[in-house]
């Protein structure tokens, strides 16, 4: 049975490119928020999004992200419902997916909100990336072309990354790249060795 290694990090701190690297290095991964953009599309949840949201959140019979995410960053009860709706979607295709690596060493579920949606509780262990605030901030105002409002919305819906690094097993700092890279190395040679 494959151990599941949980990979999360706040907005901007580059968990995305890190489990990237990952995956380069073998590991089978699972991008929960790409399945979840995927999952928002899909006739059930188009239908429970319609029955609690309004029209103005839709663009052509269906949910515009930009427009749902400037409703729900704003407003913690509505990200609660929304999460609602997809999460235990996502959950299910996870579930599919780990199937087919059953006899992989480790796979990895990387997601933004891995500790507020408490799926951290069924990973073996769990590795936080993180960055200082502001270089987070740049990172966020760069890449999604929105205001530092905007990013500190959406921050503070998520837990600080003090609060998830005491949960977590192992800390990525992505500052530079090549030097989160080699983090990520040794935390890997360190997974191996408590599994031989």
């Amino acid at each position: 049975m494959a151990k599941l290694i949980g990979l999360t990090g706040g907005i901007g701190s580059g968990k995305t490119t890190i489990a990237n690297y990952f995956k380069s290095l073998g590991i089978p991964l699972y991008i929960a928020d790409d399945e979840a953009k995927v999952i928002l599309y899909t006739p059930e949840a188009v239908e429970e999004v319609k029955k609690v949201f309004t029209e103005d959140v839709f663009t052509d019979g269906l949910p515009d992200r930009a427009k749902l995410a400037a409703v729900v960053f704003s407003d913690p009860d509505k990200l609660k419902v929304l999460n609602g709706i997809i999460h235990p979607k996502v959950a299910k295709h996870f579930t599919a997916w780990k199937k087919q690596y059953e006899n992989e060493k480790f796979i990895m579920r990387e997601a933004a909100i891995l500790f507020e949606s408490g799926s951290y509780k069924d990973c073996d262990s769990v590795i936080l990336v993180t960055a200082p605030v502001e270089i987070r901030i740049q990172r966020v105002m760069q890449r999604d072309k929105v205001t530092r409002e905007k990013v500190l919305e959406r921050m503070n819906n998520q837990w600080s990354d003090e609060k998830k690094a005491a949960l977590s097993n192992y800390i990525i700092t992505n500052i530079k790249l090549e030097e989160a890279k080699e983090q990520a190395v040794e935390i890997l040679k360190i997974l191996n060795k408590i599994e031989n």
